[in-house]
């Protein structure tokens, strides 16, 4: 099992013991880093970091302002080039991109627009299209709905319980999932 934390892991400022009791578990738990999983139909790699929010294109913030406001975008910044780093060091067949945070609006629909800009960023979906990947997955979006693409076209699925409405999902990359 390979996971990303989200906001409610970071909420009680613990996020050490949580991610050492997850690892304790068997979890392999990302922060832009990257594993390698040998399958039979070739090398898999996820790359993994929570990510973070921001917006999206044409209704984003920007580092402008307030030393707060510069942080958030910062913050964001930071984590979208951890995450195509990791992905670029991957030396695989396959590559996946997992966030906790989504890259896309089109996993958004549902949610009130208005707090979109917390519920993703632009530039993970920028960081996914800069390499080969395959497929983006991603939680946070509770309202939201499943289905998205990044403007690069890879595919992007919200796994977040509420909207797979099942306690997991399986992707087959090699057929649309």
């Amino acid at each position: 099992m390979i996971a990303v934390l989200g906001n409610h892991d970071y909420h009680g400022d613990e996020v050490p013991d949580v991610t050492k009791t997850l690892q304790d578990a068997g979890i392999t738990v990302l922060e832009g880093e990257g594993v390698m999983v040998d399958t039979k139909s070739g090398r898999l790699g996820v790359a993994g970091a929570k990510g973070f929010g921001g917006g999206f294109a044409g209704r984003c913030a920007t580092a402008f302002g307030e030393p707060e406001m510069k942080a958030f975008v910062e913050h964001s910044e930071a984590s979208a080039v951890k995450l195509a780093k990791a992905l670029a060091d991957l030396d695989c067949d396959v590559r996946v991109a997992l966030t906790h945070y989504a890259p896309v609006p089109d996993t958004l629909s549902g949610e009130p627009l208005e707090i979109y800009p917390f519920l993703g960023s632009y530039l993970l979906g920028e960081a996914i299209d800069a390499v080969r990947t395959q497929l983006a997955i991603h939680g946070h979006a509770h309202a939201g709905c499943e289905r998205g693409m990044t403007p690069g076209g890879v595919r992007v699925r919200n796994v977040a319980h509420p909207v797979i409405r099942q306690a997991y999902s399986v992707f087959h990359l090699d057929e649309a999932c």
